[in-house]
């Protein structure tokens, strides 16, 4: 398993996607987000991509120079047509332009559609809390709907349809919430097959509804299905994935699950509230640094050292991997220089 320094690894990117048709600021957006996942600990949305990428690059399913266009402009709202381009391009297009909204009116609303996979959506409304504004995201799969049973079904009809939150503090890491509607990301599943180890109790049920802790049982013909999020009150994972469908992908208008086993692109709803349009900044810091430290006042359970804030794991584990470096599995750096021999570059750890 090679291990890379981040910015080793970002410079393998940058020439790979440069030598793939996207222009130099566009291949540093692409490759900087996925390594910044790793990064956080979210491998599942990290350099395992690079090579999902660059084959739909390859195949002609991504454009690599589209520019995003705004189809629709209202004051607070506005949607836009990414053109087929790489996700990262389009959501961090909108999220700004949501961002210049709620500057000027207090609130900004963006849909984003025809953008293909946009990679782990915390990234987007964390872009806003550094800036010192509040932000969310909804974001589906379009048509896309066979990896997650709904609450009481055996089959796989929905997405892991994600949403994520951030809100700045005073003087720390902003909070950042990002979670799927599903008790894990699908990616998380792949990087377990890549790793050749099993899952834990409890994510995944096989074609017949048995629980499984066998990754392959999912990609099984006929497929197995990711649980919604909740356990035995799933049904609250279930309605919340069905309100990130509704948010993210109808009023974008890139559709809802359907049943489609190729996601041609996200749907994504960005909002950004400026605080100050709603309370004095001074007095919100106020009441954050009250809410974290009255709820790290918590004594910790059975297992547990402290209370951890969301975001907090994800910026500790940044910390740690810029010291410690950014293992690769096996089967992601296989895939990533089989892509590289297509392009004619020669990679070595």
């Amino acid at each position: 398993m090679p291990n890379f320094t981040p910015q080793k690894l970002r410079e393998i990117g940058y020439e790979l996607f440069q030598k793939a048709g996207c222009l130099k600021k566009d291949s540093e957006n692409v490759v900087d987000h996925l390594v910044e996942s790793n990064l956080f600990g979210h491998d599942s949305h990290g350099a395992i991509r690079f090579a999902e990428y660059l084959r739909a690059l390859r195949e002609k399913r991504f454009q690599p120079q589209a520019t995003p266009e705004i189809i629709q402009d209202f004051p607070s709202v506005a949607v836009v047509d990414a053109n087929g381009g790489l996700g990262q391009i389009g959501a961090n297009f909108a999220m700004n332009l949501a961002i210049k909204k709620a500057h000027k009116n207090g609130i900004g609303t963006v849909a984003l559609r025809n953008t293909s996979h946009i990679g782990r959506i915390g990234a987007y409304p964390l872009l806003a809390a550094r800036q010192g504004f509040i932000a969310q995201a909804f974001v589906n799969a379009g048509r896309l709907g066979y990896q997650i049973a709904p609450f009481g079904g055996i089959e796989g009809v929905l997405s892991t349809n994600p949403m994520a939150f951030s809100a700045p503090r005073r003087e720390d890491n902003p909070i950042v919430l990002d979670m799927t509607t599903s008790v894990v990301a699908e990616g998380k599943i792949r990087v377990a097959i890549n790793q050749e180890r099993n899952v834990p109790e409890g994510w995944i049920i096989d074609s017949q509804g048995n629980s499984t802790t066998d990754p392959l049982k999912f990609k099984a013909d006929p497929p197995g299905a990711i649980l919604p999020l909740g356990g035995v009150v799933g049904h609250k994972g279930t309605g919340l994935s069905i309100m990130v469908e509704l948010l993210g992908g109808a009023l974008s208008g890139e559709g809802c699950a359907a049943g489609d086993r190729k996601m041609t692109s996200n749907g994504v709803l960005f909002t950004v509230y400026n605080i100050e349009h709603f309370t004095n900044l001074g007095r919100y810091f106020d009441l954050v640094e009250s809410l974290i430290s009255h709820v790290k006042s918590s004594r910790p359970g059975k297992g547990f050292k402290e209370i951890l804030i969301p975001g907090e794991p994800e910026f500790r584990s940044a910390l740690r991997r810029e010291k410690e470096g950014i293992n690769v599995d096996d089967n992601t750096w296989s895939d990533i220089k089989k892509e590289a021999e297509f392009l004619q570059i020669n990679l070595s750890t």
